[in-house]
């Protein structure tokens, strides 16, 4: 059976989440035909699915490319999760016993993964945590937008160096979810929008600088010593020199 888009586009962002694919990656629509042994024009919608959805940019003589969040999109990113995934958790009823017994089940394999050796799996599960609980929480179409965030998310906390810790990641999780599990959903709430920020704020994201700062300094005047009486007469008496036309200069 051929492969579709959506199959196509939905690799790519798990490939994202499990950090396999790094920003700023070519996709080139040639290598991915013939990867997935379809026509250039489904791996063309695809990847215009993704750049609906800001996975992939594309430029017209270079091609397709995994996003590079710049600083003020890595702050819009983290600020759009903070506020969707609190008000989604504030905004849900008591969780039922089928949707926790799969949060539990996705907390166990993500403490499974912390043990394990494949950092890509750990990755995925780990940022599939919250597209798992809106499905869960029954918002469907939050769960899909959160997916996109959450792939958006994890470039910037490769691009940006995040320090954060797997195994902190995890027991947040577990905190969110037995809260939940016990009727307290401003507790979750809260629990969930200190997750995000202790995760946002373990980038390595540096103050604005400077733009012009490396060229400006190349273009700076240069400062000469002054000369003393006794070099001033000489130079005068040697117009000719190279050394009085280095002091002009």
């Amino acid at each position: 059976m051929a492969i579709s888009a959506s199959e196509i586009s939905a690799r790519i962002v798990e490939a994202v989440m499990a950090q396999k694919l790094a920003p700023g990656s070519r996709l080139g629509e040639q290598q991915l035909a013939m990867l997935f042994d379809c026509s250039r024009t489904i791996v063309r919608e695809a990847l215009t699915r993704l750049a609906a959805r800001g996975i992939v940019t594309v430029s017209a003589r270079r091609g397709w490319f995994v996003i590079e969040p710049s600083q003020a999109e890595a702050r819009e990113a983290f600020e759009a999760r903070r506020v969707i995934e609190s008000g989604l958790i504030r905004s849900a009823g008591p969780i039922d016993k089928e949707a926790l017994r799969a949060l539990k089940v996705h907390l166990k394999r993500e403490k499974a993964a912390l043990k394990d050796s494949d950092i890509g799996n750990r990755s995925y599960l780990l940022g599939d945590f919250h597209v798992c609980l809106a499905e869960c929480l029954g918002n469907s179409l939050l769960a899909d937008t959160l997916r996109d965030f959450t792939a958006r998310t994890t470039l910037i906390a490769m691009l940006y160096q995040s320090s954060h810790d797997a195994a902190q990641s995890c027991e947040d999780h577990v905190r969110i979810v037995a809260a939940l599990e016990r009727g307290d959903t401003a507790g979750a709430e809260a629990l969930m929008t200190e997750h995000i920020g202790t995760v946002q704020s373990a980038l390595r994201v540096q103050n604005p600088t400077d733009p012009l700062a490396q060229l400006r300094d190349a273009l700076a005047p240069l400062r000469h010593a002054p000369a003393d009486d006794k070099t001033k007469a000489q130079l005068l008496r040697d117009p000719d020199s190279s050394t009085y036309l280095g002091a002009l200069l």
